[in-house]
């Protein structure tokens, strides 16, 4: 079905696994197409619970395909504009599915691959990852990415980032908020993204997609009346649903769930 990606659904785990390592899972018009479609598949099929974004061979994501870049250098403001927007769609896609995604980074994420990791909910990546945000020295900037990765890391460390484009450890990347856990190889990272998804595949699905909306809805706002009559709303809400009376009484009776996936 895809050229540049595998996808799979496996006990209530989507997979969406970039497979061009030959080019160092770097981005192109027909990767960033690809995942678009994914994403929303994922997000459409009942069976998905949870999304992992994963890649093949040494790195994660180079950022933008060379090839690419040399055919973009050629292009009408028009067709940038178009190409710049079908990015911003993915990550948006991607940092707005209503189930919690999370990135297994196993390799190094430079550019836009770094937009992709802060674009996802959770994300673990080995020892030996690195990263970049290295358009400056391209003469060009990290815009569509940028509200996803200061979402991530804060103003603050963005800026140093962005404007030294240097590149920087795994240990720095957990440091600054980017990473949420770091693990000395492959085994460790699948062993632990295994337990990040048990972990949420025990909770509620209605109530995992209310919090990340609850998130994105108040992160960054002021205390102010406005806002706690909308937490009040949202909570009152969320307990009238079959899922708050099922995890309530599964609660009190001291049994699992119905929504349970072992």
């Amino acid at each position: 079905m895809y050229q540049n990606i595998l996808t799979e659904v496996d006990g209530g785990v989507g997979i969406v696994t970039l497979n061009r390592p030959e080019q160092h899972n770097a981005f192109d018009d027909v990767l960033i197409a690809e995942l678009i479609d994914a994403i929303g598949m994922m997000e459409s099929d009942e069976a998905v619970r949870v999304l992992v974004i994963s890649s093949t061979g040494k790195s994660f994501c180079a950022g933008a395909d060379l090839n690419w870049m040399k055919r973009a250098a050629d292009f009408s403001a028009e067709d940038s504009l178009r190409d710049a927007r079908a990015l911003a769609e993915m990550l948006r896609c991607l940092a707005q599915i209503g189930k919690p995604s999370v990135a297994r980074v196993q390799g190094p994420a430079y550019g836009g691959g770094v937009g992709l990791v802060a674009a996802c909910d959770i994300a673990i990546a080995t020892y030996d990852a690195h990263f970049a945000l290295s358009e400056v020295k391209l003469g060009i900037i990290p815009a569509v990415i940028s509200p996803h990765v200061i979402a991530a890391i804060g103003e603050r460390h963005a800026r140093r980032y962005m404007l030294t484009a240097e590149r920087f450890s795994a240990a720095e990347a957990y440091r600054i908020g980017l990473l949420h856990e770091i693990v000395p190889d492959a085994e460790a990272l699948d062993t632990a993204i295994g337990e990040i998804v048990e972990a949420l595949l025990h909770n509620s699905p209605n109530a995992l997609g209310e919090c990340k909306e609850l998130v994105r809805s108040v992160s960054g706002r002021q205390i102010t009346s406005q806002l706690i009559e909308e937490t009040a709303q949202r909570i009152a809400g969320i307990r009238a649903t079959g899922e708050a009376r099922e995890g309530m009484s599964a609660f009190l009776e001291k049994r699992k769930p119905n929504w349970w996936i072992a």
